[in-house]
């Protein structure tokens, strides 16, 4: 036997060998256990160890049973439908994103905007209509000088939002079904009794021509190809002291809508919702007078929270007295001096999750971007706010916890998603979702200090984890 013979017949013995062990009852075959995930997570830690990190244990469903705690999913039992998750797109988030060079830039618009493996698909943004507080200056779109009026409008331009407006187009390519809530932070101050961009009230002979401002802002924005879904005719109403501001009680707003903005809109065919208040939780009062008002009532789509005072509880209050108008959780800043593991903690539970379960349509945290010296800002507007992202220079930009909150949620509950039930269980607050194609999604943040393993129980089948202390899970099936 030559040697070229005895190595073909050993390679042959050998295969069957194998074969049959394979064969075997005592050895289990490779079919016998699952080599793929029916559960995909992606876990942040509050030490910043990992950040939106997809893990690599597989996750399938069993019927073992254990003694862990149990986040029980009801896809059966449904509430609100998401229209999405984002922030506030600033005048000042546009100037330093347009500071990137062109590169950079479209490559962080398709991480933020389009739905490749790395990008977390924001799906929802606010704007300000005219100056927010972070823009590099105050301006609306019909400034007159010297005490001059302009009752016609005629000087009216988006001009100074040039900016912003180009940047908008940018992600529209992206994603040109994102919506789009705009707030002004002050009128025209023209319009206003302290003729002063700070504080002030809408004097009354002014407030039809203030609807007409609308009017024109979201005609000449569609116009440029920008659909504006949902409007709020004040952006904080109850704080006069930002820059700008203006002071606007429940009874100014109430026959605002009612008498001026909802007609305003019916007669020129705008389909723009309105949305009442948008302020903090702790005046409750303000949406239901509005709401109260059987006028008012017909032209508003609902009432927007901030979350800087009061408990997130109380949209479900609203929610409740009036279940057939919509609920929208509009913004909450992460401070420059506050820790990445407290905020993370904090505005999972209560901005994505918190508000989610009591019945918002959408969780927007607030400024999208700025400078690594939290610029730019009006002169008296927030110098603590920090963006999601912080850029650095043309070339460079940092992924900031604002980032991470908001992208446990938009990168995997697209608009469209409907809230199904889940159970809190102990420090474990989670929220569920069933997506447009029917896939799962499960959000949990672990408010406590120590690492929880629990289960997922699904159509009486389950699926058992750990979550560190302080961490936040997104998990799909």
């Amino acid at each position: 036997m030559t040697k070229k013979s005895f190595k073909i017949i050993f390679k042959v013995l050998i295969a069957s060998i194998l074969y049959s062990c394979a064969q075997s009852s005592d050895i289990p075959n490779s079919t016998t256990k699952p080599t793929t995930s029916e559960v995909d997570y992606w876990v942040t830690k509050s030490d910043e160890s990992i950040k939106l990190q997809k893990q690599t244990n597989n996750l399938n469903f069993n019927t073992n049973n254990n003694n862990y705690t149990t986040i029980e999913i009801n896809e059966n039992q449904t509430f609100q439908s998401i229209d999405g998750f984002g922030y506030t797109l600033t005048g000042g988030s546009a100037e330093v994103i347009n500071q990137l060079s062109v590169s950079k830039k479209q490559e962080l618009l398709q991480e933020l905007f389009g739905t490749a493996d790395n990008s977390i698909a924001i799906s929802y943004l606010r704007i300000s209509i005219g100056a927010s507080d972070l823009n590099s200056s105050v301006f609306s779109y019909d400034d007159m000088p010297n005490g001059q009026t302009d009752i016609n409008l005629s000087n009216f331009s988006l001009t100074p939002d040039s900016q912003l407006i180009n940047l908008l187009k940018d992600i529209l390519i992206i994603n040109p079904n994102i919506k789009i809530m705009a707030a002004p932070w002050s009128p025209p101050i023209w319009m206003k009794d302290n003729n002063s961009s700070v504080g002030g009230s809408l004097q009354p002979q002014y407030y039809t021509v203030y609807a007409q401002y609308f009017v024109k802002y979201i005609q000449q924005m569609q116009a440029q190809g920008i659909r504006i879904d949902a409007i709020t005719p004040q952006n904080e109403p109850l704080n006069p002291n930002n820059n700008p501001s203006l002071l606007m009680t429940a009874i100014q707003q109430t026959d605002f809508i009612k008498n001026h903005l909802g007609q305003a809109f019916q007669s020129s065919g705008i389909t723009t919702k309105i949305v009442a208040y948008d302020h903090n939780c702790d005046v409750p009062e303000y949406p239901l007078t509005v709401l109260s008002d059987s006028t008012a009532n017909t032209y508003v789509d609902g009432s927007a929270f901030h979350l800087y005072a009061g408990d997130i509880s109380v949209l479900s209050n609203v929610h409740n007295a009036f279940p057939n108008k919509n609920i929208y959780f509009t913004e909450q800043w992460t401070g420059s001096n506050s820790s990445f593991e407290g905020d993370l903690k904090w505005h999972s539970k209560n901005v994505i999750i918190g508000s989610m379960r009591n019945w918002s349509k959408i969780a927007l945290e607030w400024n999208l971007a700025n400078d690594s010296g939290f610029n730019p800002h009006t002169p008296g507007g927030c110098t603590m706010c920090k963006g999601a992202l912080t850029i650095t220079n043309a070339d460079n930009y940092i992924r900031n916890v604002g980032y991470y909150i908001i992208a446990h949620a938009s990168k995997f509950v697209p608009t469209g998603s409907v809230r199904i039930a889940s159970n809190i269980s102990g420090n474990l607050n989670n929220v569920a979702f069933k997506t447009p194609t029917g896939k799962k999604v499960l959000i949990v943040e672990n408010d406590g200090n120590t690492a929880e393993t629990f289960n997922i129980k699904y159509n009486n089948k389950w699926v058992t984890v750990s979550l560190d202390g302080g961490a936040v899970g997104t998990f799909v099936w």
